[in-house]
């Protein structure tokens, strides 16, 4: 008999996952599975990367409790495909099958086997495509002569002038203005009154 585990999942708190349960216990009942878990995610978004009893559940995979897991849709499980492909190939480094409810998916089939494999097959697709719009984007900003990477931190060279005369450390100052002392020292150095370079200044102090 096989081992399954029942994922339930609502998004609010005036839903409850009864239906959800009920269905899928009927369809354990009908195919002799023994429902060995229930782990029901309660006004949880599937968007959510926290989402305690689904982490649960995949602890139970990889410790290969189960045979199979019964979900009543792909959109209970996630609604972001990259974490879906990442718990589909965590069902499937264990052999662990998957039935969902709605979509009329099974993988102890050949034909939900299949579909099991087409969506991989699509994710990565999708990855590539993503890899590519990624790419172009960036070889058209440097054609059209566009600065790539973080933009610059603009210093307030006037108030930094201040504090270092003031006094203040260059860690002080650097702080004060949210940037890197490396960072002050570079943009200033040759822009401050007073002999010698900033780098030899105090580091430390107020």
């Amino acid at each position: 008999m096989k081992k399954v585990a029942l994922y339930l999942r609502v998004s609010t708190d005036v839903q409850d996952t009864s239906n959800q349960q009920r269905e899928l216990e009927a369809v354990a009942q009908r195919h002799g599975w023994d429902v060995v878990g229930i782990f029901s995610d309660q006004a949880v978004s599937g968007a959510k990367d926290r989402r305690p009893e689904f982490d649960r559940l995949r602890k139970g995979i990889m410790r290969k409790e189960f045979d199979l897991v019964a979900a009543w849709s792909v959109d209970r499980l996630g609604r972001s495909l990259q974490n879906l492909l990442v718990f589909l190939s965590e069902l499937q480094a264990k052999n662990v099958d998957l039935y969902l409810h709605q979509q009329g998916l099974d993988t102890q089939t050949a034909a939900g086997r299949a579909m099991f494999q087409m969506c991989g097959v699509f994710a990565e697709f999708e990855r590539a495509m993503i890899v590519s719009r990624v790419h172009a984007g960036l070889a058209r900003a440097r054609a059209q002569g566009r600065r790539l990477g973080r933009p610059k931190k603009i210093i307030d060279q006037a108030r930094a002038g201040r504090l270092l005369a003031a006094g203040f450390s260059l860690r002080h100052t650097a702080r004060q203005l949210g940037v890197s002392p490396s960072t002050l020292s570079r943009a200033v150095e040759k822009t401050l009154p007073g002999p010698g370079p900033l780098g030899a200044r105090p580091v430390d102090g107020k």
